[in-house]
């Protein structure tokens, strides 16, 4: 219990400090003036003057409330390195018995830090915050943070914690630890597919100097660099970005000697290759209704720089007009299809046939180009199906289907079984319907002896589009000239931007349109493997983490051509991803993750904050066998920690349960008070 006194006053409180002034010059000219009785005279004003205040007795019934200790466990990847998580698991255990022990001492405790492949380094502080959200800082005991030492949210100074108790930290790991990690100092983001891009490196070596080690340089897998590096070393390496899209760069050096995880051994660079403009040949055989689809589409394509060259006056049409007054310009044939022709990544023969304008010898050039891995769309009219076809030449090496005639008749486009699960044609807008949901063509060149099925027929399931490849090349045979409709809204028209531009990147390598591909994408806190194959079935996938874990996953259909299965991207880092035959690498947040950069478990960090607090940060395995120091409460200083002994700070905060008030001048012992005085007075008086 707890007792005062309390005063409510009967009058305003500047009434009475006007009284008090008042009482206080009467009795300064009493004593001045010795008058009799002057001593009694102002006791019996003071009284009336504490009357007025009305003062009372109070007792209060108050229940203690307990102090608050918080624990955070730091279940960090760092932590799985060694046997730190068992001493953790033993230091928990020990000091949440010798802190129950102490009477009057609430026992919190909070796991932090877990891996979500977001959180780049350990949190332990917010996780702290979070436990004692609900406590008022006048019970809060303190904090005990076992960890390996090696925390990225360290407050910048004691008052950031937001209540005045002690911090301790309790260090797991071994005081002679050693790790090696290559750390990456300089890696552009992106880069111009065909350039080299320049990464700097270094060797970094913890626990140990001196050494050396052999560093491997790969690009998607494959070996691009070896050489051998000293302890602290940096270097660079020149990489040659080869596609669009993401290129995985890996840095690995080769294990030290008792290590204590090789993890970090290895650094991920993503480099996006951006490809520079591609070049497009667009070659259109005589004029005709859809002689400028082509043309639009690829002028539209900031990326594309075009080529094109329609053919208006062939050597046969010769009216006598002087070369000079005319305002054509000279077809370069030998500088684009035997000087240039590499400089290409497409060639384009828009209803082109042979009109003695290309010599047969550059037809064979076109089709070594397509094999050493250039590219070729032939979009086909009756040109295609005439005795001056291009298929007549050499190029017919390359070209999926010879043409036997034409058919004329109106038809719905459709997608092939292959088609459907073509990159390419997938999902194509419209296509879902019957008919589909486009216009009509009107015209088909006949063809026989494909190398391979059609991803689009046409007038009574003949073929319709071919895309085939041959060597490292490939090529593209659009076997009606009509797709001109879809793009002048003939009945409503049909989706000719995006088949044409598919068509185009694809035949220009785009890896995102490749028919048989492994990806692995990051979706919000999930890792998604898509397995992209003209298969009807695909084998399960191997996936690695970070740190070494590996998953086997069963694919399940999605989209047409396409198999996925996902599970959490709980790492950051390098994942990998293999089915046996293909493999997909992709690298889950920052270049150098923080909590793999130290991994060697220190005191250190955690000293200036703990030691501010008036605690302390020891560490708790170096014997091999887990100690902690004594657990004491403490109330009266602000030291709280010293020689083998940690102290939590003992609160006396309490909740009021009741109060009892007794007022002093209320009622008859008030009355008998004042009559007292004033009577006490009069016999003075009297004398």
């Amino acid at each position: 219990m707890n007792y005062g006194i309390a005063f409510t006053p009967l009058v305003p409180t500047i009434v009475l400090w006007i009284a008090l002034a008042a009482i206080v010059v009467i009795a300064l000219v009493l004593f001045v003036a010795r008058a009799r009785g002057a001593a009694v005279r102002v006791a019996a004003l003071a009284l009336f003057l504490l009357a007025l205040s009305n003062p009372s007795f109070t007792r209060e019934d108050r229940d203690p409330l307990t102090s608050v200790a918080a624990i955070v466990v730091d279940k960090s990847p760092s932590q799985n390195f060694g046997k730190r998580n068992q001493e953790a698991a033993k230091a928990q255990e020990a000091l949440v018995d010798s802190l129950k022990k102490i009477k009057g001492l609430e026992v919190r405790v909070v796991d932090a830090g877990q891996a979500d492949g977001e959180t780049d380094g350990t949190k332990l502080f917010g996780a702290l915050a979070s436990a004692l959200s609900d406590v008022p800082v006048d019970r809060v005991a303190g904090a005990f943070l076992i960890t390996d030492g090696r925390v990225h949210d360290i407050p910048a100074n004691a008052a950031a914690l937001g209540f005045q108790a002690p911090v301790q930290a309790l260090i797991t790991g071994q005081k002679d630890e050693r790790d090696r990690r290559i750390a990456i100092t300089a890696a552009p983001r992106f880069g111009i597919v065909g350039q080299n891009q320049t990464i700097s490196y270094k060797l970094d070596d913890q626990g140990v100097s001196g050494e050396r080690a052999k560093v491997t340089v790969r690009r998607d897998g494959d070996v691009i660099n070896e050489r051998t590096l000293a302890s602290g070393q940096s270097a660079s390496v020149d990489v040659e970005i080869k596609h669009a899209g993401p290129n995985i760069v890996e840095i690995e050096a080769s294990p030290l000697e008792r290590e204590l995880t090789p993890v970090n051994n290895r650094a991920v660079v993503a480099i996006d290759g951006v490809r520079d403009k591609l070049r497009v040949l667009l070659v259109s055989g005589e004029p005709h209704s859809g002689e400028r689809t082509w043309r639009n589409l690829l002028k539209s394509d900031a990326s594309v720089d075009l080529v094109h060259f329609t053919i208006l006056r062939p050597p046969e049409k010769q009216d006598g007009t002087p070369i000079n007054e005319l305002s054509l310009i000279a077809f370069p044939t030998r500088e684009l299809f035997q000087q240039h022709i590499n400089e290409f990544q497409l060639i384009i023969f828009d209803r082109y046939a042979r009109q003695g304008v290309l010599p047969i010898a550059y037809f064979d050039n076109i089709a070594r180009y397509v094999r050493a891995g250039g590219a070729v769309l032939v979009s086909a009219g009756p040109d295609y199906a005439s005795t001056t076809s291009i298929w007549r030449t050499p190029l017919d090496t390359v070209l999926p289907a010879e043409p036997v005639g034409v058919t004329e008749k109106p038809f719905y486009a459709h997608l092939s079984d292959i088609g459907k699960r073509h990159p390419v044609t997938r999902g194509l807008e419209g296509a879902a319907f019957e008919p589909p949901h486009w216009s009509r063509f009107f015209r088909t060149v006949d063809t026989r002896n494909s190398v391979n099925p059609p991803v689009m027929t046409g007038a009574d399931g003949k073929p319709l589009l071919f895309l085939s490849r041959f060597g490292e090349g490939r090529v593209a045979l659009l076997l009606s000239d009509h797709i001109w409709l879809w793009a002048r809204g003939y009945e409503g028209g049909g989706p000719h931007l995006d088949l044409l531009r598919r068509m185009s990147h694809w035949l220009m390598k785009q890896p995102d349109l490749d028919e048989e591909a492994l990806r692995l994408q990051v979706q919000g806190k999930d890792l998604v493997v898509v397995r992209q194959t003209m298969a009807d079935n695909v084998q399960p996938v191997s996936v690695t983490s970070p740190s070494g874990i590996s998953h086997d996953l069963t694919l399940s259909p999605g989209d047409p051509g396409e198999w996925r299965a996902s599970l959490p991207a709980n790492e950051l880092g390098l994942w990998q991803a293999t089915d046996g035959t293909l493999k997909a690498l992709i690298n889950v947040g920052p270049t150098n993750p923080k909590e793999f950069s130290e991994v060697t478990s220190t005191t250190e960090t955690l000293k200036p904050l703990t030691q501010a607090t008036g605690g302390s940060s020891v560490r708790i395995a170096d014997g091999g066998s887990v100690e902690l120091p004594r657990i004491v409460p403490v109330r009266s200083t602000g030291v709280f920690a010293g020689d083998g002994w940690m102290g939590v700070r003992m609160r006396d905060a309490s909740v009021v349960k009741g109060v009892g008030v007794l007022p002093i001048f209320a009622g008859l012992i008030g009355l008998l008070l004042l009559l007292g005085a004033f009577a006490a007075t009069w016999v003075r008086e009297g004398r």
